[in-house]
């Protein structure tokens, strides 16, 4: 297995992690958590697409990152404008 396949399994486990731990009540889906486990999880996935490339698993897997980057930066301007 090489370093790429590793991201990409690490990737799509924290991906899984994140939603089922969402799904069961034990992480607030709009938390820095979340989103964060949100963005690096495809970014680990856009990795290992870099030796295998697949062009709609890398447009699934960007978008996802960016919603969650989104909602970051969503949180970050909310925490700067409530002090």
């Amino acid at each position: 297995m090489s370093i790429y396949d590793a991201a990409g399994l690490i990737g799509v486990a924290t991906i899984l992690a994140a939603y089922a731990a969402t799904a069961h009540g034990g992480l607030n889906p709009k938390g820095v958590l979340s989103l964060a486990l949100n963005a690096a999880g495809p970014c680990l996935i856009l990795v290992s697409l870099s030796q295998h490339f697949n062009l709609s698993a890398a447009i699934v897997e960007a978008a996802w990152a960016m919603i969650a980057l989104l909602g970051l930066a969503r949180l970050g301007l909310a925490r700067l404008r409530g002090r």
